[in-house]
């Protein structure tokens, strides 16, 4: 992939999502479009954003039993999606199903921990052994199940890759070296994150909301 930046386009009105994706498009390789989004804009929204020419990545996180994921995964055929992804939680044969159900041209990723999510969360509801542990885990079970790859913070890409060597990483919670937080917990730069294996880099915000997208995306693209 010549350019592993997908940008967020998580905002609430189409046309601003259509304009933003229209004036990036040079300096990013793909779309993102997340559940803020299908549920505000569905097929329609996702129509006119493949009408700009780049890669869509459906981040539904879908999570249920395996015959009503498959038949999800079914559904959005027709939009054709890069990639999708869903909730490794779910289980090994949700997991199969997904992508049994997918189309021949779509990668289906499985999410292991959100990068919202801390050690402390996490213990919160049950889980033991920490963010690092639990993606480990869940990445193997993903690799099990025949999937493509996995989504994970950039904490733990290089572990994962190290155990999956041709497996396709996502990750998303990045930010610059002098970007905000914001509400992720556990981020990286996108270099560092690239440079651990990361095969696409989810970035929102930084660029989204930046006084000057295009010279947030480009200063962005020049640092990996």
């Amino acid at each position: 992939m010549s350019n592993p930046i997908y940008l967020a386009l998580d905002l609430p009105r189409l046309d601003a999502a259509v304009a933003l994706a229209q004036k990036v498009r040079g300096h990013v390789g793909g779309l993102k479009l997340g559940l803020e989004f299908f549920c505000a804009h569905g097929h329609h929204g996702v129509h006119e954003i493949a009408k700009v020419g780049l890669p869509i990545f459906l981040d539904l996180k879908l999570h249920d039993i395996p015959n009503t994921v498959a038949a999800a995964m079914q559904a959005i055929h027709v939009l054709e999606p890069a990639i999708v992804t869903v909730h490794a939680a779910g289980g090994r044969a949700m997991l199969e199903d997904a992508k049994a159900a997918a189309g021949e041209h779509t990668k289906v990723v499985a999410v292991t921990v959100l990068t919202s999510l801390d050690d402390a969360d996490l213990a919160r509801i049950g889980v033991n052994g920490g963010a690092h542990d639990q993606a480990l885990r869940l990445a193997d079970l993903a690799q099990e199940a025949g999937l493509d790859g996995i989504v994970c913070s950039g904490h733990e890409v290089g572990a994962i890759h190290q155990r999956w060597k041709k497996g396709f990483f996502v990750v998303p919670g990045l930010r610059p070296a002098e970007g905000s937080a914001a509400d992720q917990k556990r981020t990286v730069t996108p270099r560092a994150a690239r440079d651990a294996g990361a095969s696409v880099l989810v970035i929102g915000r930084p660029i989204a909301r930046a006084e000057d997208p295009v010279a947030a995306a480009r200063a962005i693209e020049g640092t990996l």
